[in-house]
């Protein structure tokens, strides 16, 4: 993986214009690794993905993170500042199939990847679309005395259960979660950190901001946008000051 320049992230935010997040996330890394076939990268489990575009996160805009929280209790608006490195899971679990024995069950399953999240994108409700995620990643299944196959409909909710927390421990860096406490009212509560929406986000923001330097440079000078998303952010500043007054 690599770094990418401010023309190549400009075409990636361009690129990525009304797609759904799972595919800006694969068009993020895909520019960013450019030998890895993109079927490859797809197939990447949650984590081992997220974590590359933590880490090229970090490489365009820093290690420090600022978000906003709102406190489910008192609606307080809360302003975050934290370190990549506070987020940052240890990645040594395994890519292989897993494997759990609950409750006279013995379940193999995989860690779920892109294409399981765009496979479940369009399903209607949160529960339907966990089943399906859970169908997809759930290879075999098997009951005490029994060999034959089962459906994953029909397992019991404690297996399910084990399921998601083996998933969870195997790939911590998939579902990151910020422990919070409202200064206002005291209410603790866990909340969601998404590295690709909050990512993009960023990428939008910088995009705009950076053609409308352009915009401004090109119309003082008559120079290319190539010619000026070559120049260092200094530079361009510097071009810009002078231009403004």
């Amino acid at each position: 993986m690599r770094s990418l320049s401010a023309a190549e992230l400009l075409n990636v935010w361009e690129q990525g214009q009304g797609q759904l997040p799972v595919q800006q996330a694969l068009i993020l890394l895909a520019a960013a690794c450019p030998e890895a076939p993109p079927d490859a990268l797809a197939a990447l489990r949650i984590g081992r993905r997220d974590a590359g575009l933590l880490t090229l996160r970090e490489w365009t805009f820093g290690s420090q993170l600022v978000s906003l929280a709102v406190c489910p209790s008192c609606g307080e608006r809360l302003e975050l500042a934290f370190d990549v490195a506070d987020i940052r899971a240890v990645d040594d679990g395994p890519d292989e199939p897993l494997s759990l024995s609950v409750a006279g069950c013995e379940v193999a399953f995989r860690l779920p990847n892109s294409l399981d999240l765009v496979a479940v994108v369009d399903v209607g409700d949160a529960e339907a679309s966990r089943r399906l995620l859970l169908e997809r990643c759930v290879l075999a299944v098997e009951r005490a005395g029994d060999a034959g196959a089962h459906s994953v409909d029909a397992l019991p909710s404690e297996v399910v259960a084990a399921i998601v927390a083996r998933m969870a421990e195997a790939d911590p860096q998939a579902d990151v979660q910020l422990a919070l406490v409202c200064p206002a009212c005291g209410q603790p509560w866990q909340a969601a950190f998404d590295i690709v929406s909050f990512f993009w986000s960023e990428i939008n923001a910088w995009a705009i901001r950076v053609l409308r330097d352009v915009h401004a440079l090109a119309s003082a000078y008559g120079w290319r946008e190539a010619d000026i998303l070559a120049l260092s952010p200094w530079r361009r500043q510097c071009y810009l000051e002078m231009v403004r007054g």
